[in-house]
């Protein structure tokens, strides 16, 4: 069997993982063990962020639901409540959005579900 010189596999692959850690602090960003370990690390954070961010985003939009139905005299839970009882399909990305870009709308949708 011939012999394979395997020096320009390896550099490639060396380059490509540093090039991932562009950017990183200290040794994560020259060595490549480190460089390995941070981007296998890098990718374990990144699809469980990915998982936080629904809930973040679903968080801050109760927020903003909250904030604006309270002026309207219910508190966040009770006005959801009544949304479910009228059977006004409408999520709370939507209702987030009209709290704080559409006011006029969301007190219209406020008062058909405070009836």
């Amino acid at each position: 069997m011939t012999r394979v010189k395997r020096g320009t596999t390896s550099l490639k692959t060396r380059r490509n993982t540093l090039r991932k850690v562009k950017g990183y602090r200290f040794g994560r960003s020259k060595k490549e063990r480190q460089a390995n370990e941070a981007i296998v690390h890098a990718g374990v954070y990144a699809f469980a962020h990915r998982r936080d961010k629904k809930a973040d985003f679903r968080r801050l939009w109760q927020i903003h639901i909250g904030a604006a139905a309270r002026p309207l005299g219910l508190s966040y839970s009770k006005f959801i409540h009544k949304l479910k009882e009228k059977n006004i399909a409408l999520d709370r990305k939507i209702l987030s959005g009209l709290a704080s870009k559409r006011p006029e709308t969301f007190k219209r949708v406020f008062e058909t579900a405070a009836k």
